[in-house]
């Protein structure tokens, strides 16, 4: 059997989810509402997504990918506090049709690091507030498209934005406050608990969870701060039906290793430590909702999906429900305070005529979907 260039000897389970993914302000362009736009670091016109879905879909669907992650842009849903977008919550009806169409499973995310500028300033993440402004944004989300989706990533890496913005200093609002870092984080587990009693008020049978970052770390220092975090982001959660886990690479002392274009270890065993672990404390359905290698040349990508796909399906040996891949990222696109130089996608996104052009790399991803979906 061809299955995984001949790295694994029997087939991924049958239901197993084939997809990549991608965020709102990442990829759309066009959205001055968003806090992130008004930094010195902005996405502007991006991918055009917003525009060109359509034809994105239709590149993942011949990629024989069959679920798609995304996520729902608060800024564009709720531009002013109370005031919801009807016209753009028809958008992402319509976005979510086209998944539908092409038989693509939709994983939502309903925060993936932006907010409407009107929650910035009343305080953002630090004002208790903020709970019950993104509770009302949740419920009418929820109740407008319930019927299109039942698969919900409420925060996106919640210990990224609280140690990006409020430890390091690397993000908006650049602070370098522990007090505040941890009220941040305090409201941010507040609010995934608050959304998913609402999520599943209205969608009583939806999965509901967050979407973790989780590194492979070997340090010197017996204390890391983003270890500290994950980890308590998992574990504060309390209710979330599986846990999304976004794993990219080795952090720390970890010598010899390949490095992606912007210097991150490549350590495909640290995703299979991390999915036991998992299994070990938490015990719940697990999706793999990024992974992905920042590499122009498209010379590292082939391998580095193929030996991480080898790491989910030895944990999948040894008992751990795995029940998903989402490739990071399906297009080239706005990689925070990176700007536009790294190059994550399956597709090359030339930013000047926004063509598309699928990478090899792509096409092994998909030789291995179609192999084992059958």
């Amino acid at each position: 059997m061809i299955s995984l260039e001949g790295k694994i000897s029997k087939k991924f389970p049958r239901k197993f989810l084939w997809g990549s993914a991608t965020s709102a302000y990442q990829v759309e362009g066009g959205n001055d509402n968003s806090d992130w736009e008004h930094w010195k670091v902005r996405a502007g016109g991006a991918c055009d997504h917003y525009n060109r879905f359509e034809e994105d879909f239709d590149i993942a669907k011949n990629l024989n990918q069959n679920a798609h992650r995304l996520s729902i842009e608060w800024a564009r849903i709720e531009p002013e506090k109370g005031k919801f977008d009807e016209r753009e919550v028809e958008h992402y009806r319509q976005v979510l049709e086209a998944l539908k169409k092409r038989k693509i499973r939709p994983l939502v995310t309903l925060h993936h690091f932006t907010n409407p500028v009107w929650v910035t300033d009343r305080g953002g993440w630090e004002n208790p507030s903020v709970v019950g402004y993104f509770g009302s944004y949740v419920r009418y989300v929820i109740t407008q498209l319930a019927d299109l989706c039942d698969f919900w990533i409420t925060i996106n890496e919640p210990a990224v934005y609280v140690s990006e913005g409020y430890l390091y200093a690397n993000w908006p609002p650049e602070k370098r406050d522990p007090v505040k870092a941890y009220l941040v984080a305090k409201y941010m587990l507040q609010a995934h608990r608050s959304a998913y009693r609402i999520i599943h008020k209205i969608q009583p049978r939806a999965e509901v969870g967050i979407a973790h970052v989780m590194g492979y770390f070997r340090s010197p220092i017996p204390f890391d701060p983003l270890r500290f975090l994950e980890k308590k982001f998992i574990e504060g959660a309390k209710v979330q039906d599986f846990i999304g886990l976004n794993y990219y690479r080795a952090i720390g002392w970890v010598n010899n290793l390949p490095r992606s274009d912007v210097g991150w270890r490549i350590y495909p065993n640290g995703l299979y430590e991390n999915l036991v672990d998992l299994k070990e404390q938490f015990g719940l359905p697990i999706y793999i909702t990024e992974n992905g290698i920042a590499d122009e040349d498209d010379d590292q990508r082939a391998d580095y999906i193929t030996d991480h796909l080898v790491a989910v399906w030895r944990a999948l040996n040894e008992g751990v429900d795995v029940r998903g891949y989402f490739y990071w990222s399906l297009l080239d696109n706005f990689e925070w305070a990176r700007g536009f130089g790294p190059r994550f996608g399956l597709v090359e996104v030339d930013y000047k005529t926004m063509k598309r052009e699928v990478r090899p790399s792509a096409q092994v991803y998909a030789r291995i979907a179609k192999s084992n979906s059958l």
